[in-house]
């Protein structure tokens, strides 16, 4: 008996000791494991930031919604609960019911649920389900703009374009919440909250785009391609003197593609109703692809002659029908005796033979330095996704016949961005400004952080930019781009029709051509820059009837929008002509 009491007193003080230990020294840890059993730490996601125009207009934008989850082990009666969900969540109740007992203890009714039924939902407290905060991603103008503000994935991570580049201001910062739960997941009466970090919504952005401009830009781009049956276009409008893009428009014809035997481009929904077959390109091409420009790089062979001192607008020259070079023959697009142009008429009626001798005047080194000088072969500040610097010739694998091709627009490849910014530094005097697409930042109480313009630099004279100018109202004026005059305005601006490379060989795709306009309006007082590209255009392929026409019709409604003044005396000064002269632009 003695040794079964001092037994019961050992386990006794054994118990004791470990209670207290449990109870007073391990009391803290002990606490902090219970608690941690009964809570369960959720995401709460922040809402994502909009995206606007320059004047506000919504073009994408985070609404919130909930995502209903059923524990159907707690689902009594699904039949009744069907019936009484499905109008709320939109699903027909024989698919619902069978959701409801499927055993699983977590099930998504439907991902995204509008506040309002969701609200009713909360308040009649059916059983066994819960609701979990989400957004979805809404864009009010169907795929306007899509190539350049892009898309989310199904997560509500950018994906492509703006909404890609700016996925961290945008997303902002998720938020936690801790509820009471029992192990199996159902929450406690009265529990509520315990601990809660509020999501931190995202930064919104306000574009440089111009709503209304970006639509008549897709419209007119999308409908000449189909009439013109063309694979692609780009068109950009842009504001001179800072550099804002009021309108980007990348645009892809399906049928068209199809039958040229084209690389197929990722598409994104269709433009407008109105233009079957038109749909938006999921890249921004005219950032992302390149091109031999043609004819309009030609700004860089008489903008570098001028500065040099080397040429007047005046001074006459002889274009022979052809030259010979290097055992081959280069000659302009038509055949023609012995002409006497000035450069102005060189320009104007985009004569290659006439472009190659003012080049040779100037040199490979100087001319190599223009083109660098101008913009080409450098990434722009817009630093979009998938955006391409160019390929340039350098001196290393300079040929002889290049100081023929390179001045008229077939070595070098470019982008349709980088084009616009070379003409664009002519309308703006000679300084070279910095492309934008983001205007402002927009916090999540409404206030508008305004983003500095781009920086700009010199790369041209004034004397210099201004003569180039005067050159190119004589393109409009009399020359290949008639078809881009607006009645009552002074446009400057060039033609090109390039051909296009056969990939991995030294040799061009019979009948396929890119045609191009690029200019500026009003020429004596630049206000709008803008360029129009279509590419593989048949049966016409030249720039002249293809880009300046679609050029005219944006820019008669930017300047008109805008409220733009008429020019003195343009009215009348250059009117579209029946043209005799289209395919002198061609390279």
């Amino acid at each position: 008996m003695r040794f079964i009491a001092i037994g019961i007193m050992a386990m006794l003080l054994v118990i004791g000791l470990r209670a207290f230990q449990v109870q007073v020294l391990d009391a803290s840890r002990m606490q902090h494991l219970a608690s941690a059993q009964l809570r369960q730490t959720i995401t709460v996601p922040a809402l994502r930031g909009g995206m606007y125009d320059r004047n506000g207009a919504v073009l994408a934008l985070s609404v919130p919604t909930k995502m209903v989850i059923a524990d159907d082990f707690q689902v009594t009666d699904s039949a009744t609960e069907a019936a009484a969900l499905s109008p709320l969540i939109g699903i027909p109740v024989a698919t619902l019911e069978p959701m409801l007992h499927r055993h699983s203890g977590y099930v998504v009714l439907r991902t995204h649920l509008p506040t309002g039924p969701a609200a009713t939902i909360a308040r009649d407290n059916f059983p066994g389900i819960t609701m979990v905060d989400t957004s979805q991603r809404v864009v009010p103008n169907g795929s306007l703009a899509n190539s350049v503000i892009g898309l989310v994935n199904a997560q509500g991570v950018g994906a492509a374009g703006l909404e890609y580049q700016y996925q961290k201001e945008l997303a902002g910062s998720s938020g936690i919440e801790t509820l009471l739960e029992t192990p199996f997941g159902v929450q406690l009466p009265q529990g509520g909250v315990v601990h809660q970090r509020p999501a931190v919504p995202g930064t919104g952005l306000e574009l440089t785009l111009d709503e209304p401009l970006q639509y008549v830009t897709e419209q007119a781009l999308g409908a000449q391609m189909l009439a013109k049956n063309a694979v692609s276009g780009e068109a950009i409008v842009m504001d001179t003197r800072t550099g804002q893009i009021l309108a980007m428009a990348n645009l892809v014809n399906t049928k068209a593609a199809k039958s040229a035997g084209a690389v197929p481009v990722p598409l994104i929904g269709n433009a407008d109703p109105s233009l079957t077959g038109i749909s938006q390109a999921q890249n921004n091409l005219a950032v992302t692809q390149t091109y031999l420009p043609g004819s309009v790089f030609k700004l860089v062979t008489f903008s570098a002659a001028l500065q040099a001192g080397l040429l007047s607008p005046t001074q006459v020259f002889s274009i022979p029908d052809y030259v010979s070079l290097d055992g081959h023959t280069f000659h302009d697009s038509e055949q023609h005796p012995l002409l006497h142009l000035s450069a102005t008429q060189i320009l104007a009626q985009s004569s290659n033979i006439g472009t190659y001798e003012i080049a040779n005047s100037i040199g490979e080194t100087r001319l190599l330095a223009q083109v660098q000088q101008l913009g080409f072969g450098q990434a722009t500040a817009l630093n979009f996704p998938g955006e391409s610097s160019g390929l340039l010739m350098n001196a290393a694998g300079w040929s002889p016949t290049d100081i023929v091709d390179l001045p008229i627009g077939q070595v070098d490849a470019t982008t349709v961005m980088q084009v616009l910014d070379a003409y664009n530094a002519v309308a703006n005097n000679g300084l070279f400004v910095e492309p934008s697409l983001v205007r402002a930042r927009v916090d999540a109480q409404g206030s508008i952080i305004k983003v500095a313009s781009g920086a700009s630099h010199r790369v041209l004279t004034t004397g210099v930019a201004q003569t180039v100018t005067n050159m190119l109202e004589q393109v409009v004026a009399s020359g290949t781009g008639q078809e881009a005059a607006i009645p009552g305005y002074l446009i400057a601006g060039k033609t090109g029709t390039s051909q296009i490379p056969t990939p991995g060989k030294a040799s061009y795709i019979a009948g396929a051509y890119n045609a191009s306009f690029v200019g500026f309006a009003p020429a004596n007082h630049p206000v709008l820059s803008a360029i129009v590209v279509l590419q593989r255009p048949t049966p016409d392929i030249f720039g002249a009837t293809n880009a300046a026409p679609v050029f005219s019709k944006i820019m008669k409604y930017a300047l008109h929008r805008y409220g733009i003044p008429t020019s003195p005396g343009g009215s009348g000064s250059q009117t579209k002509a029946a043209l005799t002269n289209a395919a002198q632009d061609l390279t």
